[in-house]
């Protein structure tokens, strides 16, 4: 089976909506979830840093996306750009560096 680019952009924009999707996902979760419940407790500095933090971590992988064309470069980046925001996400929840 050969793949070809049609195949590989056709992935590409499965991956991408289904990350921009996350992203909605992760930003709506705290906001459902203090409705329901006190142990959630987000302020709106809260909601700025992790939008900033995800929007911005998304738009970067979109704009590495948009210029290069290996799909192992693309998906390397991406991965690495997942693990750092992640790292911010933890520390900022827990503070594991400290």
């Amino acid at each position: 089976m050969n793949v070809t680019n049609d195949d590989l952009d056709r992935l590409w924009r499965t991956l991408r909506l289904m990350g921009w999707g996350a992203v909605a996902l992760v930003m709506l979760t705290p906001a459902v979830a203090m409705r329901f419940t006190e142990e959630v407790n987000w302020t709106t500095s809260d909601f700025v840093f992790a939008g900033v933090l995800l929007i911005g971590g998304a738009a970067l992988i979109e704009l590495v996306a948009w210029r290069v064309r290996n799909p192992v470069i693309r998906i390397s980046f991406a991965l690495l750009v997942v693990a750092i925001v992640a790292l911010i996400w933890i520390e900022g929840a827990v503070g594991i560096f400290h």
